[in-house]
């Protein structure tokens, strides 16, 4: 199996620019780990990174096999996708500092109901399309949303845990506007970055 070492890479550092960035999974895990501990929120933390890997695998097996079919659909795909990831990341670098809204309940969520709100997660559709979209060239179908699927269940985990882990123990960071700032400008210019590899036409 051949695999582009630099669309691995470059989707490595999307997946981190996308995953860690302040959207609702995070502010709901922020919430959760404020309001009932790390120990009660584990169950939260596993249905977001394991329900959105599952949503992207079975979101890019039904593009892939349009790839495979419509070879050209890939090539408008690409270049769509890039330009809206570009719109993504400056909508992630004049994001106001994240809040905890009403995420506040009176229990944490369970595992299918962090896993079930996936399908209702703008920010994670918007992720799942624009990755199978931009970086589907970094190996073959279906070894591409394979190794995609791992890398988003891993990585969203350990941002789920981050975020859970803020709420719990680093609230007063998170609540300095001027940090949460510079934090997504940096992810947004990383977003920026990765988007270079897709549009060079590495790997493609």
């Amino acid at each position: 199996m051949s695999v582009s070492v630099e669309l691995l890479a470059a989707f490595c550092v999307f997946a981190v620019a996308t995953l860690f960035t302040p959207g609702p999974n995070n502010v709901m895990l922020m919430a959760s780990g404020l309001n009932f501990g790390l120990p009660r929120t584990w169950a939260h933390i596993f249905g977001v990174g394991l329900g959105f890997a599952l949503m992207f695998l079975l979101v890019g097996l039904g593009l892939g096999a349009l790839f495979t079919a419509w070879p050209v659909l890939y090539t408008l795909l690409k270049y769509a996708g890039a330009a809206y990831l570009l719109y993504f990341a400056w909508l992630i670098a004049t994001a106001a500092p994240a809040t905890e809204g009403e995420a506040a309940r009176g229990r944490p969520l369970t595992f299918v109901e962090a896993a079930a709100f996936q399908w209702v997660n703008p920010k994670g559709w918007v992720v799942a399309v624009g990755a199978t979209a931009s970086y589907a060239a970094l190996a073959a179908f279906p070894a591409n949303i394979a190794i995609m699927t791992v890398l988003f269940a891993l990585l969203g985990l350990l941002s789920a845990l981050t975020w859970a882990w803020f709420g719990s123990g680093l609230r007063t960071v998170l609540r300095r506007p001027g940090a949460v700032r510079v934090f997504n400008v940096v992810m947004a210019l990383l977003l920026v970055a990765s988007i270079y590899p897709v549009v060079a036409g590495f790997g493609g």
